[in-house]
């Protein structure tokens, strides 16, 4: 007897991700450098146990590129891909806001416990990775663990269809520099921490809500 057996994905709601090009890469990294001189602290409205956590002006000239271009972008492969995570309908007077955008500067023993954002969507762009989780992971603090996969890394943690708890975790490598993943903000997720190295893990993070067209961004 033969049968055709066929698998079936049920549908669930991913994210959207992709290495953004170096001229919008070039104006982050000159709008964060801008920010250091007259640094505005938002360690108070997150929930990282950092060194440093600075918020970013999305009105800045250096980032039209980036609003006008990358963020539409994520935006609508991730509609078109997963259908709308909010629920809220939107008005023909409503846009998309970039509400909130930091940078995070984290040092060796730091960490972002699991958390999620306000908004509808959030996103992560790292700009600086000073280790190598293949490095990481062979360290004793890890090597002998069946979790070695956490050390350094970025995951994202949620809920499988038979209520077991997943983790995805993206490796932290120096490949992964320029790279922006967006989600939707209730999302959990976490960023363990690394060791052995006195370098800044910077990263870029930011929540995109929906408003009218004349809110103050």
């Amino acid at each position: 007897m033969e049968m055709k057996l066929m698998p079936r994905h049920l549908p669930n709601i991913g994210v959207v991700e992709g290495m953004l090009p170096k001229e919008i890469m070039d104006n982050i990294w000159k709008l964060v450098n801008e920010s250091k001189k007259k640094p505005e602290n938002m360690k108070g409205e997150l929930a990282g146990n950092i060194n440093s956590s600075i918020r970013l002006d999305t009105t800045n000239p250096l980032l039209e590129n980036f609003m006008q271009k990358v963020l539409p972008a994520f935006i609508s492969n991730h509609i078109e891909s997963y259908g709308a995570p909010w629920r809220q309908v939107m008005q023909e007077e409503d846009q998309w806001n970039l509400e909130s955008f930091w940078v995070n500067f984290q040092k060796k023993h730091e960490f972002n416990p699991p958390h999620d954002h306000g908004g509808v969507y959030s996103f992560v762009i790292w700009l600086q990775i000073p280790t190598s989780y293949e490095e990481q992971r062979k360290l004793p603090i890890a090597v002998d663990s069946n979790a070695d996969n956490h050390i350094s890394n970025f995951a994202f943690t949620y809920t499988d269809i038979l209520g077991k708890v997943k983790t995805f975790a993206y490796n932290m490598e120096k490949e992964a520099e320029g790279y922006m993943v967006m989600f939707p903000s209730t999302l959990l997720h976490q960023v363990f921490p690394f060791y052995k190295s006195s370098g800044e893990r910077i990263s870029i993070s930011g929540n995109i809500s929906i408003g009218k067209t004349n809110e103050k961004q």
